[in-house]
């Protein structure tokens, strides 16, 4: 029967929660194969080092170990994939899983070995002797740019690999006659992503047909097919990538990495099941980090604070190599250093850099954090030197509302936005005129324990689809539409297969969601399969929030085509012309007469039994569509924070926390309220305590957890989220923004804005991120003693 429910819009529970929550999700460290063989990675202990000779003969003595291999024994059909040449002399060096010239960074691989068991396997890694000729390392972007710094890639003669340039206005001549320019510097410190699952990968040969099945704990089944082709030319005929449960990824596990190239060729070589269980202290070194910029962020205003120009100098540091998306993540929020405000003149520059480092890569929100602290964090700067209220000073800049696609002075057509209105709803249920109360009274008491109030009221884009945009003007190698296929079987029920891969945001429900109301059936009819390249063959996987905006479009696209055919079926039936039936509250109505109807479980049934369907309309009832949006989607909110800052240690206490985001069309309120709690997490946890640290040798010293700082359950404040308004998306027909990534994107400017508000009476205007106890005491304390007040 069909329902009238409509499930769009509701907290619906999560579908996939009873398996995970039962602890029956199998990841692919539960899966084991007979006959199946560990593998090892030999990993560089320096940073910078040539390789003068590798001997696994140790290895091969070990009991257990059946092969040991150096980089010389394998033959790439090419290297690791990189999709992002942002600029046309962008310097590449290619990366093959295993180095044979020099090590350049710490972590960086040299051999593999393969034993029955996984002890045997790192028994054996440990005795492989490789003869190291260290070398002189470079760690800090900015060092690495300088005359005489040590060279990672020595045939580029620099460690520059791009510059990346954004012009629109006059900046030069707005600069020279504004009245008011603000400088700030600003460093956006490298990140350790620590997803709950750290990498695994098995893959199982097929010696008679050719075949390979790879279980990888990826993001990107689809693209990973590809680049696997690539590198070890087995046709993507002959390869199956399957992405079982993944517990978490956020951008860490968007990539190729260099062990599931090295999996493959191992299994082809020996003919037997290969599995590597990444552990964590070699998440440190060899999953890709996030962030690490130093940023010059100019604004010129009128005297009454009013913005004419944007000027931004990025230093991005790339690591050791170019992975996936690498050149591309900074260049993402390249147009976004103006955020939600006008202009007359825009001017971005973006320098990638090579250093002896861990390579870089996206990382939740990947360039838009990094935009959007500049712009949040100087838009507090232009407020204290014009010596308004931070509110004032957005307010006055803000890009009018807009329903229909506008062009910012970034460059970007941005779909629809209404700025005041999110601050204002934020504002409210912030209780603001109330904090700066409490706020005064303890200035005027000299209180130890100072409050400051931050805002962040941010724009952000996302949904990555528009192929035609990414490749002909962003110049990347891939695509962005996605693919959907709804099947509807005789009994009623209807399977979503779907490309887009999601890994714990809630997707399976949505999907169901969005499907159910398209056919008039129950979510609990509606099953979503994905993240099988077998039985999902086309797609473009799961991240930068594209799963929601530009996933559900093709499912809703395809279900669509479903109900076309449907439609026909079901006027057959009621021997009347096809406009003489409707689709209403979830069936196939007879105009004038809607008692009487067919719903898709019984147009299903029909075509399954094609006992009597319309001439040229064939068996079974199926839908498959493509979607390739236009445009991104740019969802935009005002976070606010307030803090209490320890002035005599410098420990710094998150009091409340308000976060209004206008997503557009909101698709499960329960799951998009549960992503931005989590976004938030992250982003405080980065301006207060996360940040990974090299020596002048590159070693990580914040290479275990013992070391490097992430949230616990404790570590989390009461956090209010709210949606109260929506400016649906031009982009899609559903009018669907994305959420994966605006808490983590805006946090960060929030927190940091509000603990140099609680100092400023102290004289510190600014802190370098993460704002830990130590740094904030000694801005404190340098403040008090003349020395400006930075940290």
């Amino acid at each position: 029967m069909a329902t009238t429910e409509k499930y769009v819009g509701q907290p619906v529970l999560r579908k996939e929660d009873p398996e995970l929550l039962t602890g029956r999700g199998r990841y692919t460290d539960d899966l084991s194969l007979t006959g199946m063989l560990w593998m090892s990675v030999v990993r560089s202990p320096f940073a910078h080092a040539r390789i003068k000779g590798v001997d696994v003969s140790k290895a091969l003595e070990v009991p257990g170990v059946v092969a040991a291999f150096a980089g010389s024994d394998f033959e790439w059909a090419g290297p690791l994939l990189m999709a992002w040449p942002v600029t046309d002399d962008l310097k590449n060096a290619p990366h093959m899983p295993l180095n044979t010239d020099k090590a350049r960074y710490q972590g960086d691989g040299v051999a593999v070995v393969v034993a029955e068991s996984r002890g045997a396997a790192m028994d054996g890694a440990e005795v492989v002797d490789v003869d190291y000729d260290p070398l002189p390392a470079v760690t800090d972007v900015e060092v690495a740019t300088e005359h005489g710094a040590p060279i990672v890639h020595d045939d580029f003669g620099t460690n520059e690999s791009y510059t990346w340039n954004l012009t629109n206005g006059k900046v030069d001549e707005v600069f020279a006659n504004a009245p008011v320019v603000v400088r700030e510097r600003y460093r956006i410190q490298r990140q350790v992503p620590n997803a709950i699952e750290p990498r695994a990968i098995l893959v199982e040969p097929n010696a008679a047909s050719g075949h390979f099945t790879m279980w990888s704990s990826t993001q990107i089944p689809h693209v990973l097919r590809t680049a696997m082709a690539l590198a070890t030319g087995i046709p993507e005929s002959k390869l199956r990538i399957v992405a079982p449960r993944v517990g978490g990824g956020f951008g860490s596990k968007l990539q190729v990495y260099p062990e599931e190239a090295l999996a493959l060729a191992v299994a082809k070589k020996l003919g037997r099941p290969i599995k590597w269980v990444e552990t964590r202290s070699e998440n440190y070194v060899a999953t890709h980090h996030g962030r690490d910029q130093v940023q010059e962020m100019e604004i010129a205003a009128d005297e009454d604070g009013r913005i004419v120009g944007y000027r931004a100098n990025i230093l991005a540091n790339m690591g050791a190599y170019l992975r996936i998306i690498a050149p591309g993540t900074p260049v993402l929020g390249g147009f976004l250093y103006c955020g939600a405000y006008t202009g007359e003149a825009y001017h971005v520059s973006i320098t990638g850099v090579y250093t002896n480092t861990t390579p870089v890569d996206a990382y939740r929100g990947a360039g838009r954090p990094e935009s959007t602290q500049a712009i949040e964090r100087a838009m507090d700067a232009l407020a204290r030197r014009v010596g308004k209220d931070v509110v004032e000073i957005r307010r006055m800049n803000f890009m009018p509302p807009f329903t229909e696609a506008t062009q910012s002075i970034g460059g970007l057509m941005i779909d629809s936005g209404n700025y005041p209105a999110t601050l204002d709803a934020a504002l409210e249920m912030f209780d603001y005129e109330q904090l700066r109360t409490e706020q005064q009274a303890r200035r005027d008491a000299n209180d130890v324990r100072q409050i400051g109030i931050g805002f962040s009221t941010y724009l952000e884009n996302c949904g990555w689809g528009p192929s035609k945009v990414i490749g002909n003007v962003l110049q990347y190698a891939g695509g962005g539409w996605e693919a959907a296929t709804v099947r509807c079987h005789p009994t009623g029920k209807v399977v979503v297969i779907t490309g887009a891969t999601p890994h714990g945001q809630g997707g399976e429900t949505v999907y169901a969601q969005v499907a159910a109301d398209e056919l008039g059936l129950k979510v609990e009819d509606v099953e979503v399969l994905f993240g099988d390249t077998d039985i999902s063959p086309n797609g473009w996987d799961t991240y930068g929030s594209r799963g929601a905006a530009v996933g559900t479009p093709a499912i809703a696209q395809a279900a669509a085509r479903v109900r076309e055919k449907a439609r026909k079926i079901a006027a057959h039936e009621l021997e009347v012309p096809e406009n003489e039936v409707e689709w209403k509250d979830g069936a196939f109505r007879l105009r004038g007469a809607p008692d009487v109807a067919r719903t898709i479980p019984e147009t299903a049934f029909a075509a399954w039994r094609a006992h009597n369907l319309p001439s040229g309309v064939e068996p079974g009832l199926e839908g498959s569509a493509f979607f390739d949006p236009e445009n991104l989607v740019f969802p935009f909110g005002a976070h606010i924070c307030a803090v209490e800052v320890d002035t005599e240690t410098g420990t710094v206490d998150v009091l409340k926390y308000v976060a209004v985001d206008d997503i557009g069309t909101v698709l499960n309120p329960m799951l998009a309220e549960g992503q931005v709690i989590g976004g938030v997490v992250q982003g405080i946890a980065e301006a207060l305590y996360e940040e990974a640290v090299y020596d002048d040798d590159g070693n990580l010293v914040s290479s275990t957890m013992t070391t490097y700082a992430i949230p616990g359950a404790p570590d989390v404040p009461s956090i209010d989220v709210g949606m109260p308004t929506s400016t649906p998306s031009t982009t899609n027909e559903l009018g669907i923004k994305g959420v994966g990534e605006t808490g983590t994107i805006a946090s960060p400017p929030a927190v940091l804005n509000a603990v140099v508000d609680a100092l400023t009476p102290l004289g510190v205007t600014q802190i370098e991120r993460p704002a830990t106890p130590e740094r904030v005491w000694r801005a404190i304390r340098d403040a008090r003693g003349g020395k400006g007040g930075q940290a």
